[in-house]
This record gives C-alpha cells, sequence and structure tokens, in this order.
C-alpha cells in the first residue's frame, strides 16, 4: 500500500493549487481518505476527508467554502482543490488511507481513529 501525495508549490494568497493522492498496492473501494496538514511549530491538522465508497466528504471549519475534496476511483486518486488560499494555509500536507468497509463517516478516521497508511507530504507555500 503506497500513497503518493503531489501538487505543491509557491503560490500567492488567493491563489489556487490541487494536490493530488495517488494509491498504488490498494484500490480506493471502501477506503476513507484525508487530507491533513502541518505548520512549523503548530499541531498536525485534520483538513478534509472521503469516503471513496459514497463521496460524503468532511471539512474543517478552517477551510471549508475553500478546499474541495473528490475521488477518482478509476484512478485511484483523491484531489484536494484549495481555493483562495491564504498565508495561514502554508503547511506540509499528507495524505492518508485506511480501509472503510463499514461505511463509517471520514471524519471519525480524521479526527479520532486516525489512518494506516500514509503518503510522503507536500510543501504548500502561500505568499502575502
Amino acid at each position: 500500500v503506497q500513497l503518493q501525495a503531489s501538487g505543491g508549490g509557491l503560490v500567492q494568497a488567493g491563489g489556487s493549487l490541487r494536490l493530488s493522492c495517488a494509491a498504488s498496492g490498494f484500490t480506493f473501494d471502501d477506503y476513507a481518505i484525508g487530507w491533513y496538514r502541518q505548520a512549523p511549530g503548530k499541531e498536525r491538522e485534520g483538513v478534509s476527508g472521503i469516503n471513496s465508497s459514497d463521496g460524503s466528504t468532511y471539512y474543517a471549519d478552517s477551510v471549508k467554502g475553500r478546499f474541495t475534496i473528490s475521488s477518482d476511483n478509476a484512478k485511484n486518486t483523491v484531489y484536494l482543490q484549495m481555493n483562495s488560499l491564504e498565508p495561514e494555509d502554508t503547511a506540509v500536507y499528507y495524505c492518508a488511507a485506511e480501509v472503510n468497509d463499514r461505511d463509517y463517516e471520514c471524519d471519525v478516521f480524521l479526527l479520532r481513529w486516525g489512518f494506516g497508511s500514509w503518503g510522503q507530504g507536500t510543501l504548500v507555500t502561500v505568499s502575502s
């Protein structure tokens, strides 16, 4: 099971980026996939999550209305579209996945149980 996060970079405030999380070694059927971020000196934050089975999603209040998570199960890839980026969004972003064959809400994994498989981080830097 491998996850590959990509798409980070440097962008000006107000700009957009799209992060990708590509999975190999397993298919996204019946998985919860989440995005976390960690800024220097700050605790890791669960940003967004999605259930691949039904497409249900979760967003942290800090990104609600600006970020959109989506899943392309045929490509085994989850995307995080980030719009209206703010300097406070600067962080290393990680994707993670866990089997969810009982259709638990994805925020249960993101905020409480955690995920078993993690990708490497991708750095997002938003300049003011």
